[in-house]
């Protein structure tokens, strides 16, 4: 290398360790509006995934939830086909869709039992057509009072025929479903002859139970004769609101008070300052007192705490089996390194010189060293007194 290009290359190494620090004095010079950067490209990231997935819900049989146990599919073909879909969260929302439509029909899930019985004896009065699917004991007795939880569907059952004289469950032919079933005045889809079952209607019409969700879900939509049924059910009105009750529909006197209503309203505004003064704190303590240093500290514990230890788990575990090969392993290397056997000797071998030491015939000293194993902790304990007094005399000679 000539000396020009050691001159170049050793300017290039100073030019770049020169903007290697430079960098690293301007990270260290800036690094609280570099965090503050961090914390509000996260916010609005944030902010822009919750407005996109805003458009989906996941609730349970929810008409904007594509998941396999939403109800989209059937709310899209309802549209399709010309019936108004309007997906309402709260009891006030579900009252102000109604009072804008002659004749809508309602669907109602609620799972939870969150209504009480003025609200939906408010919900049949406004409503044409309420479609409950499967209702509460709760729920039914402030719909209705001619239905009636009647049992569950047998988990063997493939396909249910009607079995009835309702138009809708005709026209839909049999479906596959499991759930709950339901008795009164008009009755569908029994597994049972004359029992009840999963469609349930009642003498006037205006309530109709559904007992199973996996007739409206989109994962079992395509079953036997599902859709048809949900979308007939569904579709007899021009308009149908779509309502699955929350905790927010809870009464007041029914509810107790919640971590907002509990908190001051200074918090609010409070709040979000606090933890902005706890971010910067952590910044600044924690460049200061830098990172943790791992220190060893020497631990000795006794060879004998180890066996006694290792003793009282073979004995709570009742491993005889385990302590029989770990006394015998023992035993046979002490052997060996007493006779100077080596650590290839063959066991075999170890059994030879033993029964020489100890006078004993080499069948026997095999028997009690090799071939026995104990079942018991009784036979454990006679046997390690063999093996003991054999070792013992063995190297005592």
């Amino acid at each position: 290398m000539s000396i020009t290009e050691r001159v170049n290359q050793e300017e290039n190494t100073d030019a770049g360790l020169s903007s290697g620090q430079g960098f690293r004095a301007w990270f260290r010079k800036n690094l609280v509006w570099i965090a503050l950067a961090a914390v509000l490209a996260a916010l609005v990231t944030f902010l822009a995934i919750d407005n996109v997935s805003g458009a989906t819900d996941s609730r349970r049989l929810s008409a904007r939830n594509p998941a396999p146990d939403g109800g989209m599919a059937v709310a899209e073909i309802l549209g399709r086909q010309g019936v108004t879909v309007t997906p309402t969260e709260t009891f006030e929302d579900t009252l102000k869709a109604l009072s804008s439509k002659d004749e809508a029909t309602v669907l109602l899930y609620d799972a939870q039992g969150f209504l009480d019985r003025s609200q939906l004896e408010e919900i049949t009065a406004a409503a044409d057509r309420v479609v409950v699917v499967t209702p509460r004991l709760r729920t039914l007795n402030g719909l209705t009072e001619g239905i009636r939880p009647g049992g569950v569907v047998p988990e063997i059952t493939q396909a249910i025929e009607p079995g009835c004289e309702q138009v809708d469950a005709l026209e839909a032919g049999r479906v596959s479903a499991q759930g709950s079933v339901f008795s009164g005045p008009v009755v569908c889809y029994s597994p049972q002859q004359n029992g009840p079952g999963l469609y349930a209607e009642s003498a006037d019409g205006r309530v109709t139970v559904l007992g199973s969700r996996e007739l409206v879900d989109n994962q079992h939509l395509a079953l036997e004769g599902n859709a048809a049924l949900a979308l007939r059910t569904l579709g007899n009105n021009p308009d149908l609101v779509w309502y699955i009750p929350g905790v927010g529909d809870v009464p007041a006197s029914d509810s107790s008070p919640t971590l907002n209503e509990l908190a001051p309203r200074w918090l609010a505004f409070a709040g979000p300052w606090l933890g902005f003064v706890a971010l910067l704190a952590i910044l600044w303590r924690g460049r200061r007192m830098g990172p943790l240093v791992f220190e060893p500290l020497p631990v000795v514990v006794k060879a004998a705490e180890t066996a006694e230890g290792r003793a009282r788990l073979y004995q709570d575990s009742r491993a005889v089996e385990l302590a029989a090969r770990n006394l015998r392993a023992g035993t046979m290397s002490r052997l060996a390194r007493h006779f100077n056997l080596g650590p290839d000797a063959t066991t075999q071998a170890i059994v030879d010189a033993t029964a020489r030491h100890v006078e004993l015939p080499a069948t026997e000293v095999r028997s009690v060293l090799i071939d026995f194993t104990p079942q018991s902790e009784g036979q454990l304990v006679l046997w390690a007194q063999q093996i003991e007094r054999i070792e013992q005399e063995a190297i005592a000679r």
